[in-house]
């Protein structure tokens, strides 16, 4: 079955488009990625998520275009990961414009009509919300994945993901997706990306050139990891709305204080003091670390990631098991959407808080008699 994977995340850096074969194999899959593009938004784009996302208050006439005018962006980067190629379907995980796990409720938009009718292919979208219907957070959604594609019976794993907001999934070797335990650590590069765009223009810290020249300012890591999230116990999320550009704001003073490559250096602290400590907590010791995300092409993250943990787990990129750590949540979401096709629940019910596995996502269709029988044939038939 070839899917098309689409993504876009917290960091806002724009659409991820992961071009996929997913061959059924028990109840997992070969994946095999076969083209993977990067589309940035445009500035103006940019500009109109940032005004209506949290902690901004953007007006439901806001928010009714950027659903419309998203879903064009998707459909152009569709067609460019495309190339013309024939696909299966499309799974298209949209932007998430607000996100409160503890009261149920998220909301992704990036209307998904246009990709149906420019790729003449079904869609899968608004994987979160059948989740929250059953009291869950609705995210995150990944870990089912993570413990299909990264699980081991030889040995125990920590699948990291760092992107906006950085999260993780604890695989107990020999387990199944059911005894993962994943959450949200707190925040991935969001607000180093947003200290570098203030401070210096630049989108974010290339190559972590600027964290590794700085020192951290402890006094205002312990003000940051004072936040009530830290002492949380999960199933937990988050997002923009605990860890946005308000946080910036309550620290400027202290922050306007620091050197650019100090503050830096405090802010890659933030995201990697308390993933090193669930690491710690949750994970068995000695687990291998399998690194995700645009946050793990960060040399100066990873390095500070390795220091925290002691160098005792041996630390990897998800490249190192076929999938690119920039393609792996877009990839994550075609398989997601494969198992909203096949029937079959995708949620985590001991990740999101749910009170039950359910289907997730809802489906566009395009020819969808057609694409269900091509899948029983790849599954010998078996739904749900």
């Amino acid at each position: 079955m070839r899917a098309l994977g689409l993504m876009s995340g917290t960091s806002l850096d724009g659409i991820d488009a992961a071009l996929v074969e997913l061959e059924p194999r028990g109840e997992g899959y070969a994946v095999t990625v076969q083209r993977f593009i990067s589309q940035p938004f445009d500035a103006r784009l940019r500009e109109r998520l940032e005004a209506a996302l949290p902690p901004e208050r953007g007006s439901t006439a806001a928010v009714a275009q950027l659903h419309a005018d998203l879903g064009a962006a998707f459909t152009a980067t569709a067609v460019a990961a495309i190339e013309g190629d024939r696909i299966d379907f499309i799974a298209t995980h949209g932007l998430t414009l607000y996100h409160d796990g503890p009261r149920s409720t998220t909301l992704q938009i990036g209307r998904p009509y246009e990709l149906r009718d420019e790729l003449r292919a079904s869609v899968v979208w608004d994987f979160r919300s059948a989740d929250c219907a059953l009291g869950g957070s609705g995210a995150p959604l990944v870990p089912f994945v993570d413990a299909i594609v990264f699980g081991s019976s030889e040995e125990d794993r920590v699948a990291v993901n760092i992107g906006g907001i950085c999260n993780l999934t604890i695989l107990p070797r020999g387990g199944t997706p059911n005894d993962a335990v994943a959450f949200d650590a707190g925040p991935g590069t969001i607000l180093l990306d947003a200290f570098v765009r203030e401070r210096t223009g630049e989108v974010m810290d290339f190559d972590g050139m600027l964290t590794s020249k700085g020192t951290v300012d402890e006094s205002l890591l312990d003000a940051l990891l004072a936040d009530p999230y830290f002492a949380l116990e999960p199933p937990k999320s988050t997002g923009r709305e605990q860890f946005g550009r308000q946080i910036l704001d309550a620290h400027r003073q202290t922050l306007g204080g620091l050197c650019v490559e100090d503050g830096c250096a405090t802010l890659a602290a933030f995201t990697i003091r308390p993933l090193a400590d669930a690491i710690r907590r949750y994970g068995a010791r000695g687990a291998r670390v399998i690194l995700g995300g645009g946050g793990s092409r960060n040399p100066a993250l990873v390095q500070m990631l390795r220091h925290a943990l002691d160098d005792a787990p041996r630390i990897a990129q998800s490249d190192d098991f076929g999938i690119s750590a920039d393609a792996k949540e877009a990839v994550a979401f075609a398989i997601l959407g494969y198992e909203t096709l096949r029937g079959r629940p995708a949620n985590l019910p001991r990740v999101t808080g749910a009170r039950a596995p359910v289907v997730l996502g809802s489906i566009v269709p395009y020819e969808l008699a057609v694409l269900l029988a091509k899948i029983g044939r790849e599954t010998g038939g078996t739904r749900g």
